[in-house]
């Protein structure tokens, strides 16, 4: 089989044909720096390690880029929040992000280019898009105009015009005012009093969010790409925006082949801040959830559906990561490769690259491993057991080959044993493995209180399971009283 991919671009499953035989130019939109990573950056960078991974397996030379956004509003605010400067938040949010996902197995990028360090590349595009008409300056400001640029919409399946019609009648601000149609976007912004700014042929200033990604696309991998990748939140307004910037100034298509994946759902609503929902990677991993049971549970769901995450949901992971894993352990001591699989093993292999062709279903792939991983995890239990039969077993020429499939395919998926003390909280993470503290689970209280009399109740519901996975039990008494228990 030929690996097949779901083109948003085009909108239909296409067999997957790179730009250079053998090799394949990979783009993926990284983390705006001024928090820590949420379960939704994740779901999202698991999803593109584990294809990654199998390209790589499948024998390409993959050059995989992933950028840092470290000027931008949000940054700004966290820094005057703190009293602190752009580059101490980016440089603190950065550490973590590598160490978040190292923690979850993710292989670093190649290239990590940070948007600070790619201002002339920025400006300089920019300029060309300047002189080609395709954007004009106003007060400092530069920006894309939209209607130079006929694909405008082909990502997203937008309608300008339509948009427009819709648009009629608002209020526009002074921002607004200046633009020449309400869409368009700014790749240039003009220095406000008492922020960081960059000199520019326009005045002092930073760049637009979108411009960046272009600039970073060009200088690290090209004018055209294979694959870009991105959550399905980017698709409007940031990739149509990117690929408006890039195709205006180039002329070439800026990227053959657009992939995104699902959100992140908290007991059915999705994760965000207001709905007091909001999870980060680090603090479920302190909380004591293992790295591998949550790259195995979000394995189990296709990269372009939502991804449900709910207690009950997460136990059943981590319940088949256990026996997965015993598998694993006991691969580790006796896997040995086969020049040539046994009939059963080799269809075994072709099953799981069949899944993973089809569009990386994933969840078809985890089959496959745990059909491989059934008499290994018997074994493991035997040998805990003291059986004496069991230790000569486990040296056969199958089961060690067999072992040494499992594990290749494990590896495939980012899937790596781990020892039992590693899904366990110490030392530095022993206080926030306790969970929210009492003040933030009263917070919460007082929200779901909000929600319930707004009469949201999903948006209730969805904190009582956000906190339910965080160890804390709510129970509701007669008169609208709440009391809670810390499980654990």
């Amino acid at each position: 089989m030929t690996l097949k991919l779901t083109n948003t671009l085009t909108r239909r499953v296409e067999e997957f044909q790179p730009i250079e035989p053998g090799k394949v130019s990979i783009y993926c939109c990284g983390v705006t720096v001024y928090d820590l990573c949420h379960l939704g950056h994740a779901r999202s960078y698991i999803a593109w390690d584990v294809l990654r991974r199998y390209l790589i397996w499948s024998g390409y030379a993959v050059t995989f880029v992933q950028n840092y956004t470290d000027i931008d509003d949000k940054i700004l605010n966290r820094a005057a929040e703190e009293g602190s400067s752009m580059e101490a938040v980016s440089e603190r949010n950065i550490d973590a992000f590598v160490a978040d996902m190292t923690r979850l197995n993710i292989l670093p990028a190649d290239r990590m280019p940070r948007a600070t360090r790619s201002l002339d590349a920025i400006r300089a595009l920019i300029s060309e898009l300047e002189a080609k008409g395709a954007a004009y300056s106003a007060d400092g400001d530069v920006y894309f105009a939209v209607m130079k640029h006929a694909g405008y919409g082909k990502l997203s399946g937008r309608d300008l015009e339509q948009q427009q019609d819709n648009a009629a009648g608002r209020v526009a601000s002074e921002e607004e005012a200046r633009k020449q149609h309400p869409f368009d976007f700014a790749l240039w912004k003009g220095a406000k009093p008492g922020e960081p700014s960059f000199p520019s042929p326009w005045g002092e200033g930073r760049p637009g969010w979108h411009i960046e990604c272009s600039a970073m696309v060009r200088e690290e991998l090209g004018d055209t790409i294979d694959i870009h990748l991105g959550g399905a939140d980017l698709v409007f307004p940031h990739h149509e925006n990117e690929i408006a910037q890039s195709e205006a100034a180039t002329g070439k298509e800026l990227a053959h082949y657009w992939l995104h994946n699902g959100m992140v759902n908290v007991g059915g609503q999705k994760m965000s801040k207001s709905l007091g929902n909001f999870t980060t990677i680090r603090a479920l991993l302190d909380s004591g959830i293992s790295p591998m049971t949550l790259r195995l549970f979000t394995l189990q769901a296709h990269y372009r559906k939502p991804l449900d995450f709910t207690a009950e949901a997460l136990d059943a992971a981590a319940t088949g990561w256990k026996g997965l894993n015993a598998a694993l352990g006991l691969a580790g001591e006796t896997a040995t490769a086969s020049a040539e699989l046994p009939p059963g093993l080799a269809a075994a292999r072709e099953r799981f690259a069949a899944a993973m062709d089809d569009d990386l279903n994933t969840s078809a792939a985890l089959a496959v491993l745990f059909e491989l991983a059934k008499p290994l995890r018997a074994l493991a239990n035997r040998l805990e057991r003291g059986d004496a039969d069991a230790s000569s077993e486990a040296s056969t020429p199958e089961l060690a080959a067999q072992a040494a499939l499992l594990q290749e395919l494990a590896g495939v998926l980012g899937l790596q044993h781990e020892s039992p003390e590693a899904a366990q909280p110490s030392g530095a993470n022993a206080t926030a493995a306790a969970g929210p503290s009492d003040a933030e689970v009263e917070a919460q209280i007082e929200a779901r209180k909000a929600a319930k009399t707004a009469r949201d109740f999903a948006a209730a519901d969805a904190i009582r399971e956000a906190l339910k996975a965080q160890g804390i039990e709510l129970i509701d008494k007669p008169g609208g009283l709440t009391e809670w228990l810390r499980n654990g």
